[in-house]
């Protein structure tokens, strides 16, 4: 035969909602902590990438091969990164993986180095083609997509997401395909549109591609929380950024 005090306390457990709220899960009653400055944020990053590029489609006679150049496959991947990590901030989802978000990070600032600080590599396919003086629609387009970009990338990193995402294994995984692109357009200028690079230029490319994971990574170790955001970082590591 039942019991009849331990079915009615099984009764009163079951209809109680203090009792079934502590039954649940945290994870399951976390709220839903939105975060519209990064989302705002990012959504007018993906509006300048695109900017960017329709400009450098405008600007030259073959725009297909601007496809083969690794700023453009930089800032199209930034361009599809940034609206779906808006669109997560905006709704409170999880945020994307800092291996992804580094990974663009050191890819946008590769072709901002290589045509600011390396004049002898920027005629490569790592930059945008373009010779003589160029059209109005081509300087804005370099303006955005070798300027504006990666400083906007770099950024939203330091201003807007949790330091201490980027893990070591980091600093070999992300050099993997700009070394792979460097060798294609050693060995197929043509299809790159560019001119190969010269031993000492492609050496100093390589060079780039392998340090700045690591200055990344070391940058990302060391700073300090967002000075708007400190204290409200989760239990989990992920940052309810507003």
């Amino acid at each position: 035969m039942s019991d009849p005090t331990r079915t009615s306390q099984s009764t009163r457990h079951a209809t109680d909602p203090a009792a079934a709220a502590a039954r649940t899960p945290a994870a399951a009653v976390a709220p839903t902590i939105r975060r519209p400055l990064a989302a705002a944020f990012r959504a007018a990053l993906t509006v300048a990438a695109l900017t960017g590029l329709v400009l450098a489609t405008l600007g030259d006679p073959a725009p297909a091969h601007l496809l083969t150049r690794f700023t453009v496959q930089a800032n199209l991947a930034l361009a599809l990164v940034s609206a779906g990590s808006a669109h997560r901030a905006w709704t409170g989802r999880r945020p994307v993986s800092p291996r992804l978000t580094g990974a663009l990070l050191c890819f946008l600032a590769l072709p901002a180095l290589v045509h600011y600080a390396l004049p002898a590599a920027d005629t490569t396919a790592f930059t945008l083609p373009g010779t003589g003086t160029p059209t109005a629609a081509q300087a804005l387009s370099r303006l955005l997509l070798h300027g504006l970009t990666p400083l906007a990338a770099i950024a939203d990193w330091l201003l807007l997401t949790a330091p201490r995402g980027f893990r070591l294994p980091c600093a070999w995984q992300w050099p993997a395909y700009p070394l792979l692109y460097l060798a294609f357009a050693l060995a197929f200028p043509a299809t790159a549109g560019a001119p190969p690079p010269t031993v000492t230029t492609a050496l100093t490319l390589a060079l780039a591609v392998c340090l700045l994971p690591l200055i990344t990574i070391g940058i990302d170790q060391v700073r300090p929380s967002p000075r708007l955001h400190k204290n409200r970082i989760s239990p989990t590591g992920i940052s309810p950024l507003k």
